[in-house]
């Protein structure tokens, strides 16, 4: 998941799409567990998948869906952490946290990037 720029480039070079157009979706550790906000730009704020998106397109100036993952490891775990599997009490959450991030991924395109935030960003 750390190289998927070279993805989100293909894709929006053969099928045309805008940058303005690409929502990207990406774990957040700065977010707690749960947590979904979503924006129209930002930083990569050290997240490689993210970097390697920017990277790869030219900007970090592209919407994105954060899904708050919380930062619940001990020191030098994170990587272990991200790849890891939900906890036991996180696992009978995420049913209703897809189906909110699939309901701000389609206001995304349905409606806007500023109606989504609105909507969903409390």
């Amino acid at each position: 998941m750390n190289l998927s720029g070279k993805a989100v480039r293909y894709w929006q070079q053969n099928l045309r799409i805008e940058v303005a157009n690409t929502l990207i979706m990406a774990d957040e550790l700065a977010l707690p567990f749960g947590s979904l906000r979503i924006k129209p730009k930002g930083s990569h704020a050290g997240h490689n998948g993210l970097r390697d998106i920017e990277a790869q397109i030219g900007t970090s100036e592209y919407p994105r869906l954060r899904f708050g993952i919380g930062s619940n490891f001990a020191k030098g775990f994170q990587s272990d952490y991200v790849l890891g599997k939900f906890s036991k009490e996180e696992q009978p959450e995420m049913p209703l946290l897809i189906e909110k991030g699939a309901d701000m991924a389609l206001s995304f395109c349905i409606e806007s990037m500023q109606m989504a935030m609105n909507k969903f960003n409390k």
